[in-house]
C-alpha cells in the first residue's frame, strides 16, 4: 500500500471546512445554538465560533458534536474516501419519536434523507419552519400530512412534492398510522428535477 506524506496544508483545509459542514446539520435538524450546546456541553459561544470559521475544532469537541448530529468523524471532518461505497446508516432518534436515516455522507449539494414519523396521538400542535434551501420528498408507506404556508396537504405512497424551504412548512403523519418518506433536500437552492403535483381531495 502507498503511503502519502501529512501535509498541512491539507490537514488545515479540512479543519476550515468543518464548520459549514456543523452548521448545515444543526439547521438540517432543527435545533438552535442553545439546544445543541446542551448536548454537547460546549457553551453557546464556542459552538458560534466553530459554525462561523473563527475557531477550529479539537477532538473533544468533534467527538460529542457527531454523536449528537449522529454521524461519524470521518462524515464530520469529509476525510478522503476508502473506496468502501457502502454508507453508514446510522439512524437519528428524535425526542418527538421521529426518526432520520441520513442516505448521502457528502458534505455539500443535494442531501438525501429517509424519515419515518410517528402516528398522530391527536394532540399534535404542528410547528412551522423556515430555512434556506429546496426539499423534494417521496412518500413510501403511511399518510404523510403536510402544511406548507397556508395550504394543508395529504400525500400518499407514491405522490411525491417539491417546493422552497423558505416557504413555512411542517410534516407529519395521520391518527392512522406512522409514514415514511424520503426527501432530497438542497441546502444552496439546488432543485429536484421532478415535479409532481399533489392529489386532488376528493369532495
Amino acid at each position: 500500500m502507498e503511503n502519502h506524506p501529512f501535509d498541512p496544508a491539507t490537514a488545515d483545509h479540512t479543519l476550515d471546512a468543518v464548520g459549514p459542514r456543523l452548521k448545515a446539520l444543526r439547521q438540517r435538524r432543527g435545533i438552535t445554538l442553545a439546544e445543541l450546546a446542551e448536548r454537547t456541553g460546549i457553551s453557546v459561544s464556542t459552538l458560534s465560533r466553530l459554525e462561523g470559521g473563527l475557531r477550529r475544532p479539537t477532538l473533544e469537541q468533534l467527538l460529542p458534536l457527531a454523536r449528537v448530529h449522529g454521524v461519524t468523524l470521518d462524515e464530520l471532518v469529509d476525510a478522503p474516501a476508502t473506496g468502501d461505497p457502502r454508507i453508514n446508516l446510522r439512524p437519528i432518534a428524535c425526542a418527538d419519536g421521529s426518526v432520520i436515516v441520513p442516505l448521502t455522507r457528502r458534505p455539500g449539494g443535494i442531501q438525501a434523507y429517509k424519515f419515518v414519523l410517528p402516528a398522530d396521538p391527536g394532540d399534535v400542535v404542528p410547528t412551522l419552519r423556515t430555512h434556506e434551501g429546496h426539499d423534494w420528498l417521496y412518500v413510501l408507506n403511511g399518510t404523510l400530512r403536510m402544511i406548507l404556508g397556508e395550504e394543508e396537504l395529504t400525500l400518499l405512497p407514491g405522490e411525491a412534492a417539491e417546493f422552497d424551504t423558505r416557504t413555512p412548512h411542517w410534516f407529519g403523519a395521520t391518527g392512522g398510522g406512522p409514514v415514511e418518506f424520503l426527501s432530497l433536500v438542497g441546502h444552496q437552492g439546488e432543485r429536484a428535477h421532478v415535479r409532481t403535483a399533489p392529489r386532488a381531495r376528493e369532495a
